[in-house]
């Protein structure tokens, strides 16, 4: 049987005020030299503590009560170190004692940690990674789910003053506040804040689906969208852009570069990437030009016009297009941008040219407006669902429209006045 070095003491609690206020009494318990100490909600004046005797003097006026609980708490002490020694425990510490005579357990209840919305993020943010490695899924889509993540920890720093929280102690209210602060703090457009809490909405139902939480609290939460005014290029603008003599070989690059974008409807990154030799036979003999969308991963295929061939044709032998292994002299996207801006000055547009509008004239004036099954266009544009390429249908409506109020008026000039007749 292991030996322990078992003692009690009862001592006064002397503050370094020297006043006349009753000072408290505690017990410290010591085995093996290692000690733990109890408050015995009891107070005396310094006067009053006999400190050889370990009790209260004889002429205070609670001197029976309180040393009769000093008695008590000894022989309760002494007892439970008893049980103790026969129950056969291994480690017998002076917090043992001191928490079986205040009734709590000797081993602390350990509460289930819950995962948290980080947790959650990072999880997810990690598996894409590894499937962003094996080329399932792009770099920006990755890249969005983690500007998610920091736009969640910045709205929570925020709003309740923490960096994290558990998934569930996450209600309802957390994803309203939260396009609420994506919309006045961080100023975006609608349709913008509502791409982030859609991402949000995946991370809670994969920790749904984790068994993290037993349901996701943002199920309630509708994301809307509002079609945007998609800005494009009518027939006798593109016409402008196309054929105005510029006499800078800068500006020619890029408004051929635009062109290209025109005639394919390929996004400033995809386009980017193309090598020499991108361009393929395909099985109807003609040429064409195929990407996995740098966007969102999607396959897209796009048959090449006379138009695109022959800007292929013009730069093939570019320094730049043999040295880097390039399709076309595609600038850096700031720089490209900033030169259609002064394209759109020459050629009197007053429209801000950019990379997407090249492909939204693409979808309208170039395909759409020209009888283009819908389809057809859909999985040229590599659209994952043809609710996004009716967007441009609805741009092409709108055209209709206002070219059929032209006739209108030009057919009152014509034709005759029925009351006329």
């Amino acid at each position: 049987m292991k030996h322990h070095s078992f003692s009690i003491l009862f001592w006064l609690y002397k503050d370094k005020i020297q006043d006349n206020t009753d000072k408290p009494i505690y017990a410290r318990i010591t085995i093996n030299g290692k000690r733990a100490e109890i408050s015995i909600q009891r107070s005396v004046p310094e006067s009053s503590w006999d400190q050889k005797a370990q009790k209260v003097k004889s002429r205070h006026k609670d001197c029976v009560t309180i040393n009769g609980y000093i008695d008590m708490m000894k022989g309760k002490f002494q007892m439970i170190y008893n049980q103790l020694i026969a129950s056969g425990e291994e480690e017998i510490t002076a917090m043992k004692i001191k928490k079986t005579f205040l009734g709590k357990p000797l081993i602390e209840e350990v509460k289930p940690k819950h995962k948290s919305i980080c947790e959650a993020f990072d999880y997810h943010n990690l598996k894409m990674e590894e499937t962003l490695k094996v080329g399932k899924v792009c770099n920006k889509t990755w890249e969005r789910y983690k500007i998610t993540k920091n736009k969640v920890v910045a709205f929570m720093e925020k709003q309740y003053k923490v960096s994290d929280m558990e998934l569930p102690a996450i209600r309802l209210r957390f994803v309203t506040e939260f396009e609420h602060y994506l919309l006045t703090t961080d100023k975006l457009q609608s349709n913008t804040a509502h791409k982030y809490i859609k991402n949000l909405k995946k991370i809670m139902n994969m920790s749904v689906g984790l068994d993290w939480i037993p349901s996701n609290p943002f199920n309630q939460f509708k994301c809307s969208y509002q079609s945007p005014d998609r800005e494009i290029l009518n027939r006798e603008e593109l016409a402008v852009v196309q054929y105005k003599k510029l006499g800078m070989p800068r500006l020619e690059e890029v408004r051929d570069v635009f062109i290209f974008c025109c005639y394919t409807g390929f996004a400033f990154s995809d386009i980017f990437q193309f090598e020499q030799n991108a361009v393929t036979i395909g099985l109807d003999g003609e040429y064409w030009l195929s990407t996995n969308r740098q966007k969102t991963g999607t396959k897209e295929s796009v048959p090449l016009l006379p138009v695109a061939l022959e800007i292929i044709e013009k730069y093939k032998n570019h320094p730049y297009c043999i040295t880097e292994n390039k399709l076309l002299p595609v600038n850096s996207n700031q720089r490209y941008n900033s030169y259609l801006k002064e394209l759109a000055d020459i050629c009197n547009i007053n429209k801000h040219l950019t990379s997407h509008i090249a492909r939204h004239t693409f979808a309208t004036t170039v395909t759409l407006a020209n009888g283009v099954p819908i389809e057809t266009v859909s999985s040229m544009l590599g659209h994952t669902s043809i609710r996004t390429t009716q967007i441009y249908a609805k741009v092409v409506e709108e055209k209709v429209s206002s070219d059929m109020k032209m006739l209108r008026q030009k057919l009152s000039v014509i034709l005759p006045d029925k009351k006329a007749m």
